[in-house]
């Protein structure tokens, strides 16, 4: 996995039900391989949300990571490590994946601020994974 080349998968994909794992896994083996570029891994941005809600330690998982598991051994292992239940699971997905910017005009001014980096004609950014998936796109020679 070489973040320098291409982005992680969206953060919008699940994997067992939980949105954001697929991409962390990405930025996670990008790490290990010292490829991850301006990505980060730990608790920081969207990652905390899963970590949080898993109460899986960052660092675990990298170990996890580092043993070679593909994502389907990786999605069991998550499976061992929570007593989330699944409908938790698709409840969570479905609030993070719809997060917006509406908390305060401090966190509104800055999301503006970071669309306007990549567009100022687009209406259809709206939430925090619309931003990701832009900024993805963008950064790697897509047109906003």
């Amino acid at each position: 996995m070489n973040l320098t080349l291409r982005p992680p998968r969206s953060p919008r994909l699940t994997l067992g039900g939980y949105a954001i794992l697929p991409r962390l896994l990405d930025k996670g083996r990008a790490l290990l391989a010292g490829t991850c570029g301006e990505y980060t891994y730990h608790g920081r941005g969207t990652n905390r949300h899963f970590f949080g809600f898993t109460g899986i330690d960052p660092d675990e998982l990298k170990t996890e990571l580092a043993a070679g598991k593909g994502d389907g051994e990786i999605l069991e292992w998550v499976r061992t490590k929570t007593t989330r239940q699944e409908w938790e699971i698709a409840a969570w997905s479905q609030w993070v994946t719809g997060r917006t910017p509406d908390s305060d005009a401090e966190t509104l001014g800055e999301f503006a601020e970071s669309v306007g980096k990549f567009t100022t004609t687009r209406e259809d950014i709206k939430t925090w994974f619309d931003l990701l998936d832009l900024d993805d796109h963008c950064s790697f020679g897509g047109k906003a």
